[in-house]
């Protein structure tokens, strides 16, 4: 069975190295000309390492990479909220990774074209159209000028080709731009001291005001340096989506940098981590709605085509890899690839589309909003502002939806 994977991001990527491994004929196409290692740090959750390990990958990653020893949650005093152990840390078979995205989509890459073989992954394919006739997918792929360079028969396509997907807006053609909610995101990665451990992420305020930080960087740690990946949220007001065109465009820290001017922790200097950034980037945190179905006949949506989601809980890269999992087993499961696509959409559009809704109502994220309404100025007894049973209900519900908990990987790593 050949399969047509528009899309060579994390998602497109890992999906194909599933299905070649499965038995299955495999090919990628992407529309840029040329993978770079651009972008700035990712999280990859451990029920995503389980994949990214079974496809051998975790000594790349863990070269790479810094294992996430914990996940802290702190108000903007910096007092902590909650501080969860993450990864083999907490218990579990598999590390969680906190990685440059760059360097992931390389490794992915690299690990792709070996096993797929030369020439399986082309690029400056842009999916340009398709259409269905009988059981043959027919799709045309263009260059950046919109030349019609490439026409390629599958059996099924894949479209694996982001937030911005045309596979997506063939059969949705009205449904308009993501959403945005107001909130504005700049981004940076910079070198620094290490501060708890080293190997420790952070998200500290509240859903309108917000700091993200963690180590990325293996080779950075072993010279007792740290290279960081932050974030700072801002809400900016209710208002038209930002075109296009402006997201990814250079950040001004006069922008933000005012409004985190003070929060300097002690154990993290929010402030300094920022100026010392080499390059900063802004752009809209957004989403889109939850679709009815991915899969048309022998065509269907993987990652962010699939189920673009605001950046809560560190779940965009990880739940994309799970869908490349999901997708190969189910055509494994049976010869119908259509009935097989439709049983992928039932397994994975539900998920996807309650951490879509829950990330709307600030997710795990809410407890920083629950601490900052109940004690603005901060706490001297966190069980007053927030119960520990009430904070272990937000915890513990938001991780079996996203598939992290802890009962759930434990069965899977005894399935294997």
């Amino acid at each position: 069975m050949k399969i047509a994977i528009a899309g060579a991001g994390i998602g497109g990527l890992t999906a194909a190295m599933c299905l070649h491994r499965a038995g299955f004929d495999a090919e990628v196409f992407e529309a840029v000309s040329e993978l770079r290692p651009l972008g700035v740090g990712i999280n990859i959750q451990a029920g995503a390492v389980r994949i990214l390990s079974s496809l051998g990958l975790q000594p790349a990653l863990a070269a790479t990479a810094i294992e996430t020893r914990e996940l802290r949650y702190a108000n903007r005093h910096g007092q902590t909220i909650w501080a969860d152990p993450r990864g083999r840390h907490a218990g579990l078979p598999w590390p969680q990774f906190s990685i440059h995205r760059g360097e992931l989509q390389m490794i992915l890459y690299r690990a792709a074209e070996q096993m797929l073989g030369a020439g399986r992954i082309k690029f400056g394919r842009r999916i340009a159209g398709f259409e269905q006739k009988g059981n043959t997918v027919t799709a045309r792929f263009a260059d950046r000028d919109g030349a019609i360079v490439e026409t390629t028969e599958a059996d099924i396509l894949i479209g694996a080709d982001g937030i911005h997907s045309a596979v997506r807006a063939h059969f949705h053609p009205n449904e308009g731009p993501p959403k945005w909610q107001g909130i504005l995101m700049w981004r940076g990665v910079t070198v620094g001291k290490p501060y708890l451990g080293g190997n420790t992420m952070v998200q500290a305020g509240h859903h309108n005001q917000k700091f993200v930080c963690y180590p990325i960087s293996r080779a950075h740690a072993e010279r007792g340096e740290a290279l960081i990946n932050w974030i700072c949220d801002l809400h900016m007001g209710d208002g038209a989506m930002l075109p296009r065109e402006d997201w990814n465009r250079p950040g001004n820290l006069s922008d933000f940098l005012p409004r985190f001017e003070h929060w300097n922790f002690g154990w993290l200097d929010v402030p300094g981590v920022i100026r010392s950034a080499h390059a900063i980037f802004e752009f809209p945190m957004v989403d889109r709605d939850p679709l009815p179905g991915w899969s048309h006949g022998r065509i269907t949506l993987l990652g962010d085509a699939a189920h673009p989601m605001y950046p809560i809980g560190s779940n965009g890269a990880s739940q994309a890899i799970l869908d490349g999992e999901a997708i190969t087993q189910e055509l494994l499961a049976g010869s119908d690839p259509e009935a097989a696509l439709k049983r992928y959409e039932r397994r994975r559009l539900p998920p996807t589309a309650a951490i879509v809704e829950s990330n709307r109502r600030k997710g795990i994220d809410v407890m920083l909003d629950l601490v900052e309404q109940r004690a603005p100025q901060g706490f001297t007894d966190l069980e007053s502002v927030l119960p520990a049973d009430e904070l272990e209900r937000i915890v513990g519900d938001y991780k079996k939806l996203a598939t992290q908990d802890r009962e759930t990987l434990l069965k899977l790593a005894a399935a294997q």
